[in-house]
């Protein structure tokens, strides 16, 4: 798939139009972010390689990885997908991390979640090479992350970050809250908002009247996945909002922590869900696949 300059020009537009509106259009700011990845891959002949573990036959995690497969076959990410049954062992799969680690080709190795229940998803993640932890789990990289070293940031959090940038939302000096404390969302998005020169409250279940903090801020990420966790008596005006939430209503619907249709007419900026963080996770998993290869060749430090 080739990218003009006219479909790049298409997708600023379109993401100029969305902020104008309020919304923070996560789909095309991702579709911009790949279209420039592809761009950098063709015009340098980069040959980034990334291989995905998927252990056991979780429905949500297979049509994950089809997006994850989809996402590298249209910027030109080499990828391959190693399916292992269900019944997999520690020592299987330990193998094949192995494997992995020690294949010079191979620049990134994803670990799909959640895992089979006899196997311990943090064992296995501190398995993977940190070089090749793109999804930026191991301990090595969270730690290079909190005393600000360059690494790879979870996909998810950095993806959150770069949707505020790309929407010029202000971080310095912003008084940011963030709700939940997960180690794959909550806790990193703090370290990136402090990075960026931001003061940040981090929230979660045993925080006594979290409306009274929530009013207080400037931008609030809502990442507990909790439906109607945000409600509009409890957001100031002006306030922007990136909702990570991922939940099904009881219509099955797609939906966030935030009761979008109440709150957003009080706020400046708010992003959507589907199409607001979730397609920045995947891209961000491109961007660092795309920058461990760089770092093997002597591109990036």
């Amino acid at each position: 798939m080739e990218i003009t300059v006219m479909e790049l020009h298409e997708i600023t537009a379109q993401i100029d139009t969305k902020l104008a509106e309020g919304i923070i259009d996560g789909k095309a700011i991702a579709n911009e972010i790949r279209a420039n990845m592809k761009i950098e891959i063709d015009e340098k002949g980069l040959k980034p390689y990334l291989v995905t573990l998927l252990v056991g036959d979780d429905p949500a995690s297979q049509v994950y990885v089809n997006f994850k497969e989809k996402a590298c076959n249209a910027i030109g990410i080499k990828n391959n997908v190693y399916r292992l049954s269900k019944d997999t062992t520690e020592e299987e799969l330990f193998a094949k991390i192995d494997e992995l680690n020690n294949n010079e080709e191979v620049d990134g190795i994803l670990l799909q979640l959640p895992l089979p229940d006899h196997l311990k998803e943090q064992d296995a993640t501190m398995r993977i090479d940190p070089k090749k932890d793109v999804d930026g789990l191991h301990f090595v990289n969270q730690g290079k992350l909190w005393v600000g070293m360059p690494t790879f940031k979870s996909c998810t959090p950095w993806g959150s970050i770069e949707l505020l940038k790309r929407a010029k939302v202000t971080l310095k000096g912003a008084n940011a809250v963030v709700i939940g404390r997960s180690n794959l969302v909550g806790r990193p998005i703090v370290r990136m908002l402090e990075a960026e020169n931001a003061t940040v409250t981090l929230c979660h279940s045993r925080t006594v009247d979290l409306p009274s903090i929530t009013r207080r801020a400037d931008i609030i990420i809502a990442a507990a996945g909790r439906i109607n966790l945000i409600t509009e008596d409890m957001v100031s005006e002006g306030c922007v909002i990136i909702d990570v939430g991922i939940n099904r209503n009881e219509a099955g619907k797609l939906v966030g922590d935030v009761d979008f249709e109440n709150v957003k007419p009080k706020t400046s900026l708010i992003t959507p869900v589907p199409g607001g963080v979730g397609p920045m996770t995947i891209t961000m998993l491109l961007a660092n696949t795309l920058l461990s290869y760089k770092r093997k060749i002597g591109l990036e430090n």
